[in-house]
Order: C-alpha cells, then sequence, then structure tokens
C-alpha cells in the first residue's frame, strides 16, 4: 500500500505569510486525513534572494499554529536531506541522464547574446525565446569548452518530449486542465551557470525522489505546470496528483502582497490573535465545507473549528477555484469564540492553563511586585472575567481592562466623579454602609460566589435606602466604590473575584470618601 506524502516546500525569503501558511495547513491536513505523512523541504536554490532567519521564522510560525512535519530540518527522515542545496549532487546526476539521452543541451550563450537572439525572433514576428544556437554545436566543441572552464547552462530540449494533444491533467481543485505547451519558454533552462538548479528541475526532481503523492501549492503554479509534465515525461516519472490553491485576495479585491497590510505569519502572532483562530479563519477560506444535518455543535453551524475537527472534515475535492477574500471581522469573530473556548477548558494544557502562563508576564509588566500575580486560580478568575470583552490576548496590556483586579480605585478621577454626578454622598454612603453589613454574614472562609454576591445586592437594592434610586444609579454607587470605573465586568462577578476582605476594605475607603466629601 503506497503511504500518501505531501510537502510543503517554502523558499527562505523572508517571513511566512498567509498564503504559505494555508498551503502549508492544506498539505498538513490532507496528510493527516490520509493517514499519510507531511515533508518540511526548503526550495533555496536561488541563493541570490535568500533572507537570515527565514528558515527560524517558517518553523517557529509552523510549530505556532500546531501544524507539526514528519520529515524535514530539526527531524532529519528517510529522503534527507532537506535543504535543496544540500542536494546539488542529485540534480546533476538526473541533468547528466538528460544530458546522454539527448534531452538537453548546454548552451554557452552570455546574457547580451542571448538579449539580442530574443530581441531578433521578436522583430520578426516569432514566439521563439531561443534560436537554439548551441544545440548546432559539435560534441567535440561542446567537451572543450567544458574543458576550458567556459560558463554555460544546461536546458531541456523541449522537442525531444513527446507532446500528446489529448493529454488534459486533472487538477483536484479546477479540474481538467488544458496543457498549452506554447506557452512554455524555448528549451528552459534546468541547470543555472552557478551549478545551481533552477527551481523547475530541483521542484520535480524531489518531487519523485521523495515518493511525494500529492502536490498541493498555490494557483500561481498552474502556469508552470506545462513545464513540470514536461519534466515528468524527459525524466521518465510518474506525476503525482496536483491540488492548485485559489489565490488569497484582500477585502477590496486585490491580490493579497507584502505591501498590504498583515500579511507575515509573525505579525498576528504579535498581536496576540489565537493561532487557532488564524488557522479556522485560513481554512474556512476557499472550502466548502459539508455539515451534517445531524451535527448538534452549535460552534461548528457557526464555522467554529478546532484542528482535529478540520481534519476529520477536511476534504480537497470541496475547494472552490475561486479566488478568496479573507474577511478580516469573520476572523476576530472566530478569535472570540476560541478565546471562550479556552477560558472553559480546565482540563487541556491549550485551554484555561496556557492562558495563564500567556497572561503572566503581560500582568507582571503593568503591575511588578503585586502580592496577585502568584496566585494562578485568581488569575484564571480574572481572565475569565475580562477576556470575553476582548478582542485579542494582547488586549489584556491596556490597563483599562484588567486594573481593577490589582489596582486601588482612584475615586478622584473624571470618570469617577462622572458615576456620581446625580447622587448625593449620603446617598452613596447609605448603599455602601448597609452591603458592608450584609457581606461578612454572608461569605464563607473568606469567599462569596458570585450567586450569593448578586443575592446581597438584590437584598440592597430593595432596602429603604436604595428605594429613590434608579438602578443605574445604585449600580454606579458600587461601582464607584469597587473600580472607580464605568465599565468591566458585572459587580456581581466582582464582587466574587476580589474576595470578602478586599471588597470590604474598597467599601470602606469609598465610605470614607463620601463622608469627607459631606463635611
Amino acid at each position: 500500500m503506497v503511504v500518501p506524502v505531501l510537502r510543503f516546500a517554502p523558499s527562505p525569503t523572508g517571513y511566512l505569510h498567509l498564503g504559505g501558511l494555508r498551503t502549508a495547513l492544506f498539505n498538513y491536513l490532507t496528510a493527516k486525513k490520509l493517514d499519510g505523512k507531511l515533508i518540511l523541504r526548503i526550495e533555496d536554490t536561488d541563493q541570490t534572494r535568500l533572507v537570515k532567519g527565514s528558515v527560524d521564522n517558517i518553523r517557529s510560525s509552523l510549530e505556532w499554529a500546531g501544524i507539526s512535519y514528519d520529515y524535514g530540518p530539526g527531524k532529519g527522515g528517510p529522503h534527507g536531506p532537506y535543504f535543496q542545496s544540500e542536494r546539488l549532487d542529485l540534480y546533476h546526476s538526473h541533468t547528466h541522464k538528460l544530458l546522454e539521452s539527448r534531452k538537453a543541451y548546454r548552451c554557452f550563450c552570455d546574457p547580451n547574446k542571448l538579449q539580442a537572439t530574443r530581441e531578433k525572433l521578436k522583430h520578426i514576428g516569432s514566439n521563439a525565446t531561443y534560436d537554439r544556437a548551441c544545440l548546432k554545436l559539435t560534441d567535440e566543441e561542446v567537451a572543450r569548452r567544458v574543458r576550458a572552464g567556459e560558463k554555460h547552462v544546461i536546458r531541456l530540449y523541449d522537442e525531444s518530449v513527446p507532446k500528446s494533444k489529448d493529454s488534459q491533467p486533472r487538477d483536484i481543485v479546477f479540474g481538467d486542465l488544458r496543457v498549452d505547451h506554447s506557452s512554455l519558454p524555448t528549451d528552459p533552462v534546468l541547470l543555472k551557470s552557478d551549478k545551481f538548479p533552477t527551481y523547475h528541475l530541483a521542484n520535480v526532481v524531489d518531487d519523485h525522489e521523495m515518493e511525494v503523492t500529492h502536490v498541493v501549492r498555490g494557483e500561481e503554479w498552474l502556469q508552470s505546470l506545462p513545464l513540470h509534465l514536461a519534466l515528468y515525461k524527459a525524466l521518465e516519472f510518474a506525476p503525482p496528483q496536483f491540488a492548485h490553491l485559489p489565490l488569497l485576495l484582500n477585502p477590496d479585491k486585490s491580490k493579497m502582497s507584502k505591501r498590504s497590510g498583515d500579511v507575515a505569519v509573525e505579525d498576528y502572532i504579535k498581536k496576540g490573535w489565537e493561532p487557532e483562530a488564524v488557522i479556522n479563519w485560513l481554512a474556512l477560506g476557499g472550502w466548502s465545507i459539508s455539515r451534517d444535518p445531524h451535527d448538534t455543535d452549535k460552534s461548528k453551524a457557526k464555522g467554529v473549528f478546532t484542528l482535529p475537527q478540520l481534519i476529520d472534515m477536511f476534504d480537497l475535492q470541496q475547494l472552490t477555484h475561486r479566488r478568496t477574500v479573507l474577511d478580516p471581522g469573520l476572523l476576530l469573530n472566530l478569535n472570540k469564540h476560541h478565546l471562550s473556548r479556552k477560558l472553559a477548558d480546565n482540563t487541556d494544557s491549550n485551554g484555561l492553563e496556557d492562558l495563564v502562563i500567556r497572561a503572566k508576564p503581560i500582568l507582571q509588566n503593568l503591575y511588578p511586585g503585586s502580592p496577585y500575580l502568584s496566585n494562578d486560580a485568581y488569575i484564571e478568575q480574572v481572565l475569565k472575567a475580562v477576556l470575553g470583552r476582548c478582542s485579542t490576548f494582547n488586549d489584556l496590556a491596556d490597563p483599562e481592562v484588567t486594573s481593577i483586579f490589582f489596582v486601588e480605585p482612584d475615586y478622584n478621577t473624571p470618570v469617577a466623579e462622572a458615576l456620581l454626578k446625580s447622587l448625593t454622598p449620603h446617598q452613596c454612603s447609605e448603599v455602601i454602609e448597609e452591603l458592608i453589613e450584609l457581606i461578612p454574614s454572608s461569605s464563607f472562609l473568606g469567599s462569596l460566589s458570585e450567586q450569593r454576591a448578586r443575592e446581597n445586592l438584590d437584598k440592597v437594592r430593595g432596602s429603604d435606602s436604595a428605594a429613590s434610586l434608579s438602578s443605574k444609579e445604585f449600580m454606579n454607587i458600587l461601582r464607584h466604590a469597587l473600580t472607580g470605573r464605568k465599565v468591566g465586568p458585572s459587580v456581581a462577578e466582582i464582587i466574587s473575584i476580589l474576595g470578602v476582605q478586599r471588597v470590604i476594605a474598597r467599601l470602606a475607603s469609598a465610605l470614607m470618601f463620601h463622608q469627607g466629601t459631606n463635611e
């Protein structure tokens, strides 16, 4: 039985972008779905475009996204090495076979001569891009010039490759394709003068040698398919199955590029997006999901999927061939759903426990020396209270979000003063005094559940001291006393998280403030 093998083969020319991550994701999902293997192969044959640190960026971005490969850099495997620059002898060997079978030849024309030739051919109305001048050289002359060390390239002699007019390769996404050999350059270069292969030769040789069964790559490579199929024939290799993924577009329908907003995966990492949300977002781009009508999972109905769920449901044949617009609003919605799922998950190491670990450095930077940061259970309660109101995890870095749980309230700020603009110090004091009396008697071991806190609030709300107050005025008195802020979690939730001792201390401080104001 043939084991399905897929590969993600980026060039180390910069950071991993969203399009590359989606390609890696669809290769990963397909490999897992088919019980196959995934290879990470670094295509570094263009030495002029290499960017230092790119491979590390690619690997760390994949790890962040939860996409693990079976073979590749750092892991090894049966078909290594996994850097094309370390496989030159393999490309030279296959090129030598093409030379021996007269399917390739050496070309000694320099760039100036090639340019002049192209212009001459264009002037006479020819579609050719080269006049095959070096094809006419004798074996003796070729050998002499090679011995003399003349720089040269090796070209595929495309006339030697049989062309089937009826051949219509089938793409898993785009269906039957018409291969237009006339679009190819005349006798394309296979091996450059620096002895490095072109992308096309290395790509075909490696996919064959690594036993790749499915090539899942971007739509932009469709134009290279005729050349790749010609190389498979020339080398007498069986081609794999192809699936070309439609391009990703910006909301304005323009092609996504490095010059248009956030396209680097590291941008999403730095801004605190959940990896599960980004993966979910990319998976929905161009995938017409077939849902089970009997599935009662409400999250799935909203398009919210975990990675295991994506693996279970994914099918390349359900991808649309239409280009896909990535909607930032959808990502925001998915991010909130995935944050909520993690907050509710006390068992998965990637759930609430992971959120606490991620939150600590942010909170320590905001509140250095706070005694509450050593209490993981307390941080869990804070995260449950505030993250539901956050767009991304990095919103925690805004003191407005969390300070009420770590810093004592300031009653003299404009925001705090605005809360009480229609109330007298006497009205505020009466409400606070009554709550101070109720809380200790209803607490247990210094804590108060949110439900009991809400019951206490209802009792005070129904008392004579609050009879003349509207619900908004009543809550404003308590928000002012406990937080000094207008917005935040419910008052009952704040009381439950702070605990009896801190709540009474804050209420007492607020009472002193009002009594001092009343004098």
